[in-house]
């Protein structure tokens, strides 16, 4: 469940309809939960929103972050996908080498989005990742024929002028940020992001909830030991306070997040969960500038740009009247 945000993939219908209830780390699993949907997916989308500030917090690199943020989580998850199984019966092997290629991508999209957020900041970061809005149908397109909507031609190039804006790549950035490295590590995030997306989305549908979590993450944690031990390399004594903000970011950002998302999204209609998890981003540039993050004005800019354009997508489509 990275940390990341993205209230749903443009460009098909379906796709649209669906993104939602698979984001990082989501599946269509329904269960049994509790509690009102729209007040856990606000909680879930809360938790998400912290992750980059937390990781940012930590003062640990790239690697060491996703590294140990996974293996954490593993803790909590581990025990809980085993008592799913127990309860529901084994993941169809189908199903879990969809997980097991999810977990990777997801590996892959942790190291590169803990990267950005060492380049651009937290708050920057957390909106740059919605360029998997862009990604996302165009890998459906490639993958499964899935055609591309006329919403999704008007609004991909106005998305990528908001990453650009966002990033500090066109005009101003934030003093003591790398605005080159940060988008390219935020392209790169929101591409393996978008395959993760598509790779849950193909292998949902069934009834555990825990399980593809609990794969996907075990997955992510080998990919990011092997990706971010070759680039940055990882710290397994990283000290404090940084041990006490990674766990705290591996509980909040990637377990409670992911089970609160998970159980609430499959209840709600779609355009409200992709409304709700529009949040993301919202939070993550207010706590951004808590910890004294102050995106420049083109920045403010191209996140608002980033942020319009996703909510736009996530308007339900009228049907046209008879003549």
């Amino acid at each position: 469940m990275t940390e990341k945000s993205s209230p749903a993939a443009i460009g098909t219908p379906s796709a649209s309809r669906t993104a939602p209830g698979e984001h990082h780390g989501g599946t269509g699993g329904r269960g049994n939960p509790t509690g009102s949907p729209a007040l856990m997916a606000i909680m879930g989308s809360a938790c998400i929103s912290a992750s980059a500030v937390f990781m940012k917090l930590s003062g640990t690199n790239a690697g060491t972050a996703a590294f140990l943020r996974c293996a954490l989580a593993l803790l909590v998850l581990a025990p809980l996908t085993w008592r799913e199984v127990r309860r529901l019966g084994p993941r169809p092997r189908r199903h879990q080498r969809m997980d097991l290629g999810a977990g990777v991508l997801l590996g892959v999209d942790m190291v590169f989005w803990a990267a950005s957020v060492v380049h651009v900041g937290a708050a920057v970061s957390t909106v740059l990742l919605n360029i998997q809005v862009v990604f996302f149908p165009l890998l459906a397109r490639a993958l499964t024929g899935t055609p591309l909507t006329r919403r999704f031609l008007l609004l991909a190039p106005l998305m990528l002028l908001g990453v650009a804006l966002a990033g500090g790549a066109i005009g101003q950035a934030r003093t003591g940020s790398d605005p080159l490295a940060g988008v390219l590590y935020g392209i790169a995030a929101g591409l393996a992001y978008a395959g993760y997306l598509l790779l849950m989305r193909m292998g949902g549908g069934q009834r555990h909830t825990i399980a593809p979590v609990g794969i996907s993450t075990a997955a992510a944690a080998a990919t990011a030991a092997v990706l971010g031990g070759l680039w940055t390399g990882i710290d397994l004594d990283p000290g404090w306070p940084a041990w006490g903000w990674l766990i705290t970011l591996a509980l909040v950002g990637q377990v409670l997040a992911w089970l609160l998302i998970t159980s609430a999204l499959p209840r709600l209609p779609p355009n409200v969960g992709a409304a709700l998890l529009l949040l993301q981003p919202v939070m993550a540039f207010g706590l951004g500038t808590l910890i004294g993050e102050r995106p420049t004005p083109t920045q403010a800019a191209g996140c608002a740009l980033v942020i319009a354009a996703v909510w736009y997508n996530s308007r339900p489509t009228r049907p046209r009247a008879d003549p």
